[in-house]
């Protein structure tokens, strides 16, 4: 197998190996299959971002090591590292995957594929059918199935399979229609585990990097992101890796939030506008517009689809007090799973109320009941729904797990308030700070209120649905012009 070098940064902890895994993937790189490209890009911050120097401004000492195998999937490692020689998010073209030969299993109605290199996949012959790729069954505009579910025969059969001269798959079934897939298409869509889970990393960047109070902030240019498409791509693969990225250079006036959004797509619109201004204002209808303290939450889990993605834009910070923190939530959730997992159930089973009620760019009366942690059917964690001044006096649960839920959200509390655990920054006029609000938590320190010099922040939302849009689409025009 071919080695790849990697750069690591004084904080890995040791050397990483890479396996190829035996089964087929959709392979877009020459020198690894995509599963082993986005394990290393996990590992990688693009070489557009400028990363905080250690003391001293002097640059972290890096060592060259071959990898021969993915670190675990959710390991916590430092953002600061650097991936030579081509950044996995531009993957080479792969070579042309060619069958060798096919089979049709008639008693297991699958179809049996044998590739080149000796191995092969297994396709259920009703998901070939549904996915027929002919102009009759898809709307080749669109790519989108015109085939309807009442005409599909899921107990179909075939009655021939053959490998065509220009090496496609194609199938001849009972009724005579015809079927023809392109090889490189059946092989990303191999049904073995693994192929699946590259297939999954590939749509939805899965990959994360947990991180402490020792986080350099991935850093890039507000201009180069708003003007390359090759920034903006590195910036959205840092948000989507480790949840926080740190933009400079943007002008100090109203509405860069939606200049940079428009580089996405559009902004979400909620009770408080398109875009809303942090100041300290009286008869405050929402705690942030206070120069009090802000413990560290998410914003609106009084919503049932809170915002995904959050844009704050400093345009003139406090003369004294208002740093900003963060926390890695997904981290903390993982640590308190380990620690206390009586807390970390309760607070992934029991639900709770949230309330936000005011008017702003409308009236509204808000209520929603959601989870303190949000896991997906795998017990992965994939929201943080948390907001104190938000969680409502109304307690929807049995009597005797009231306790309970104190007592887990206490411990949980603590645990993110660690100081070793905290990210603690002060934004400067001009700087754009973007972050995953599902993951992080963030918060404020209370800063004296001059009418003089008012603290002003503009913020916007975006949810993730157009964020991981364009980033898909980022990638697909960056590597065709790479």
């Amino acid at each position: 197998m071919k080695p790849y070098v990697i750069t690591l940064s004084p904080l890995m902890a040791a050397p990483l190996t890479l396996q190829s895994p035996k089964c087929h993937l959709p392979v877009h790189a020459s020198a690894a299959p995509v599963k082993d490209v986005i394990k290393i890009r996990s590992l990688c911050l693009q070489r557009r971002f400028i990363h905080g120097s250690p003391a001293g401004g002097e640059e972290p000492w890096q060592v060259q090591t071959t990898v021969s195998c993915p670190p675990p999937r959710h390991a916590a490692r430092s953002p600061g590292l650097r991936c030579a020689p081509a950044p996995p998010s531009l993957p080479a073209p792969a070579a042309p995957v060619v069958v060798r030969h096919t089979r049709a299993l008639e008693r297991e109605r699958l179809l049996q594929v044998e590739w080149e290199d000796g191995s092969c996949s297994l396709y259920p012959y009703t998901w070939l059918r549904d996915n027929c790729l002919c102009p009759h069954c898809t709307l080749q505009s669109a790519q989108a199935r015109s085939l309807l579910l009442s005409e599909l025969d899921v107990h179909t059969g075939v009655d021939s399979v053959h490998v065509t001269e220009d090496n496609k798959v194609s199938i001849t079934w009972p009724d005579q229609h015809s079927s023809k897939f392109n090889p490189d298409w059946l092989k990303k869509r191999c049904f073995s585990s693994e192929a699946r889970q590259a297939k999954q990393e590939e749509l939805f960047f899965n990959e994360r990097e947990y991180w402490a109070s020792d986080l350099r902030i991935p850093t890039a240019s507000f201009q180069e992101v708003l003007h390359d498409d090759k920034a903006a791509l590195d910036w959205l693969l840092a948000l989507r890796r480790v949840g926080i990225v740190y933009l400079k250079g943007a002008p100090a006036e109203q509405g860069q939030v939606a200049r940079l959004s428009e580089r996405i797509g559009y902004l979400r619109l909620t009770f408080y506008g398109h875009t809303w201004q942090v100041q300290d204002k009286p008869m405050a209808n929402n705690v942030a517009y206070t120069s009090g303290k802000l413990s560290l939450h998410t914003d609106y889990p009084a919503l049932h689809h809170p915002p995904g993605v959050q844009f704050l834009h400093c345009l003139a910070q406090a003369r004294e007090g208002g740093e900003s923190e963060a926390v890695d939530g997904f981290h903390m959730a993982e640590l308190l799973r380990r620690r206390d997992p009586e807390a970390f159930r309760a607070l992934t089973s029991l639900r709770v109320d949230f309330s936000d009620t005011g008017t702003d760019y409308c009236d509204f009366a808000v209520q929603s009941k959601n989870h303190i942690i949000d896991v997906d059917n795998e017990g992965r964690v994939v929201r943080i729904n948390y907001n104190n001044a938000t969680r409502d006096s109304v307690l929807d649960m049995p009597l005797d797990k009231v306790q309970l839920f104190y007592t887990s959200l206490k411990t949980y509390v603590k645990l993110m308030t660690q100081p070793e655990n905290m990210v603690t920054y002060t934004m400067e006029p001009g700087d754009l700070v973007t972050f995953d609000n599902w993951r992080l938590l963030h918060g404020r320190k209370s800063y004296v209120s001059d009418p003089n010099s008012r603290r002003h922040l503009e913020g916007a939302y975006l949810d993730w649905d157009e964020v991981m849009s364009r980033l898909r689409i980022l990638r697909k025009a960056v590597h065709e012009d790479n």
